[in-house]
């Protein structure tokens, strides 16, 4: 074209929880019987939406009111909600107009990150969950600038790296926080969770908190949300229904913005999301109306209880199932439904492969892991796929360089996640002997 035309930090836009996805459907079309553990989506994965929340969103179709556009910030009441859950905590105190809705949490990151100075950077996790670390990237226009999670401390942050990573950069304006984490399932403890605030007023920063899955939480552990020890530093905390109903498709997610007031920069950068989000004019309306009436309803917590115990028990499979495998390092996922494995240093070579009996399918995969730049791990995942069916992500797609996989937690039937994570430590085992 005449000029160029493409953003600065396009390069940086890459989704491979879903770009596996083609390659899976690919497979299934060659014979290969699928097994989707690569991306959060509890629905897909067979999750019951119980009659009593049906019946919830139901009545609210009736309503005309959920046909039509809501306030920019999100529905009055359910904002009104919000904030008296929040406040109720004793933390920070925050009304309705501190809580703005968006189309999910993906949109969420679009504006928080897009409407920052090109030259104000957010430290982010690594690894970290790529819609956050793309989107800070590409609205830079150069690679995220991370700080460590330390896979032989729980995953847990590093916050001597962090501290290092904000005071040697000066671009560095504010700190992301995903607890509990995806990829890793890391539940962060109080103590790192204040270490990382005071490294904030430290160096006069602002966080971002990714607290979407903040109440799917278990094997004993426990954390706190943000607003419970954020003190006067100022933050964005970003919450949303499409986990913990789960309704992905709802596409209903929002950010409450704690001492919003208390420094102008920080409130002349909140006022032009908003004002971002009014040109658009607003979220949808539908599941802002159906929130509280879901989250206070005497069946609720219940139904979110039997789900947490059901990851509990299938993060104890897996970590059970992998654990003792040579080569690799095992967490314990404690929170969200994910788990992070990593490869051992100098475990992985390209040379490796699995047997693959499908011809077409083996000349497929060999085809795409010979390619130049292909992450080892990546090689991997794909020998994986082919041999197995078994659909895990890459770990180095999460902003890292070590080499590793991604799993769910979210396959309902007990005895189908056994076989999945006997098939996993199985071909670990048949890969790195190859």
């Amino acid at each position: 074209m005449r000029t160029d035309i493409v953003h600065i930090g396009a390069g940086e836009l890459t989704y491979e929880i879903r770009n596996i996805v083609n390659l899976g459907e690919h497979l299934q079309k060659l014979g290969i019987k699928t097994y989707w553990e690569n991306i959060g989506d509890p629905v897909a994965k067979g999750e019951k939406i119980p009659q009593w929340m049906k019946d919830i969103v139901g009545d609210c179709v009736q309503d005309n009111s959920s046909y039509g556009y809501s306030p920019t910030r999100g529905v009055l009441a359910t904002r009104e909600y919000i904030a008296a859950q929040t406040n109720k905590r004793g933390g920070v105190q925050i009304t309705p107009n501190d809580i703005l809705f968006f189309n999910g949490l993906g949109d969420a990151i679009s504006k928080i990150f897009g409407f920052l100075k090109r030259t104000a950077r957010v430290v982010v996790p690594t690894p970290s969950y790529t819609t956050h670390s793309s989107a800070e990237a590409a609205h830079a226009g150069d690679r995220p600038v991370t700080y460590r999670l330390d896979p032989n401390n729980h995953w847990y942050p590093d916050l001597d790296d962090l501290e290092k990573r904000i005071k040697y950069n000066p671009a560095v304006s504010g700190i992301l926080i995903i607890n509990p984490d995806n990829p890793t399932g890391a539940v962060y403890p109080e103590s790192i969770l204040r270490g990382m605030v005071a490294l904030a007023k430290k160096y006069d920063l602002f966080i971002i908190c990714d607290e979407v899955y903040m109440n799917i939480v278990y094997n004993g552990q426990s954390t706190l949300p943000l607003s419970d020890i954020i003190g006067d530093v100022p933050a964005i905390a970003m919450r949303g229904l499409s986990k913990e109903m789960p309704w992905p498709g709802g596409r209903c997610g929002w950010i409450e913005v704690y001492n919003g007031h208390l420094d102008p920069l920080f409130e002349k950068y909140v006022n032009s999301i908003l004002n971002a989000k009014m040109m658009e004019v607003c979220s949808t309306t539908l599941p802002q109306i159906v929130l509280p009436k879901l989250l206070s309803h005497p069946e609720y917590d219940v139904y979110l209880q039997e789900r947490i115990d059901r990851y509990e028990r299938c993060s104890n499979i897996a970590y059970d199932c992998l654990k003792d495998v040579d080569g690799v390092m095992v967490n314990r996922s404690n929170g969200a439904f994910y788990m992070s494995v990593v490869f051992e240093e100098g475990r992985l070579t390209n040379n490796q492969t699995l047997a693959i009996e499908n011809v077409e399918v083996r000349e497929h995969i060999e085809g795409l892991v010979n390619q130049d730049g292909v992450s080892p791990d990546k090689r991997f995942v794909y020998y994986m796929l082919g041999a197995t069916g078994v659909c895990t992500v890459p770990l180095t797609s999460f902003a890292t360089d070590l080499q590793g996989f991604r799993s769910t937690l979210l396959e309902r039937d007990e005895e189908t996640f056994t076989k999945i994570f006997q098939i996993i430590a199985d071909s670990i085992k048949q890969y790195l002997a190859s």
